[in-house]
């Protein structure tokens, strides 16, 4: 029976022995804190590669925001577009006009023909946002959306459940002609930081709503009707306005005889 217990308890050490050296971690505190410090980077240089820098505050897309571009878009009475056979016509009346390219904006090789057009106001917020970086980075602009159809849209919400929809009080701004993608991608941090800034102190205006798209790489605005006047209002009120010409005073008729 002696025998018997000495076996037993040999068999249990050598157990706890086997167990106590599988317990021993593969690397030492120092090197697995380094390699969690190199995980973490590099998961984080991903999701920035990925997502790009973090979105400004004012800049983050939300329910509250498409409903201010709804709203605005219902205030000034502009209608969002059905079909191709609309948009032709909004086209040929002028009521869109064409997104020029320049050596201040550059728009998308993807982007269709009859879908570089917006409304006056936000073709020129295009050109005015392009002069301004080109002269600060000496590098255009890129429009990679602009107007959309309802139709276009229906379509784009089936394969991308991001998309705004195409009906209802939360629907794309891009039906009305309001609204224009400018591009983030290729851009440096000072480059993404000037655009960003300038986008949120417009907004402050409340001239126009932005957001920060972060799966498309782009920045989403919407321009509101106003943004052109306040600058139109300051020039008229510099400039001399010219005299009404006044009618020539005639003499009196003699009197009859």
């Amino acid at each position: 029976m002696r025998r018997f217990y000495l076996i037993l308890l040999s068999a249990i050490l050598v157990v706890s022995a086997q167990a106590s050296v599988h317990s021993v971690p593969r690397r030492s505190s120092a090197r697995h804190l380094a390699y969690s410090r190199h995980h973490r980077r590099y998961a984080h240089l991903r999701r920035l590669r990925y997502y790009g820098p973090p979105v400004a505050p004012e800049l983050r897309v939300s329910r509250d925001s498409l409903l201010k571009q709804n709203l605005e878009i219902d205030q000034a009475g502009l209608q969002r577009i059905e079909d191709d056979q609309q948009l032709q016509q909004l086209e040929d009346r002028g009521i869109l006009i064409p997104l020029e390219q320049t050596q201040y904006v550059t728009v998308s090789p993807s982007l269709k023909e009859t879908r570089r057009y917006a409304r006056p106001w936000t073709a020129q917020f295009v050109d005015d946002m392009g002069r301004e970086f080109y002269e600060k980075f000496h590098k255009p602009i890129e429009v990679n959306s602009a107007v959309r159809t309802a139709e276009q849209q229906r379509k784009l919400t089936r394969r991308n459940h991001n998309a705004a929809p195409a009906e209802g009080e939360t629907a794309s701004s891009h039906l009305a002609g309001t609204t224009v993608d400018i591009a983030k991608r290729g851009l440096t941090r000072k480059q993404h930081k000037w655009i960003a800034d300038y986008l949120a102190n417009l907004k402050q205006q409340d001239v126009i709503e932005p957001e920060e798209e972060r799966r498309q790489a782009c920045f989403h605005v919407m321009v509101s009707q106003r943004y052109p006047y306040p600058v139109a209002i300051q020039t008229k009120a510099t400039v001399t306005p010219e005299p009404v010409p006044q009618a020539p005073v005639l003499p009196p008729l003699p009197p009859q005889q």
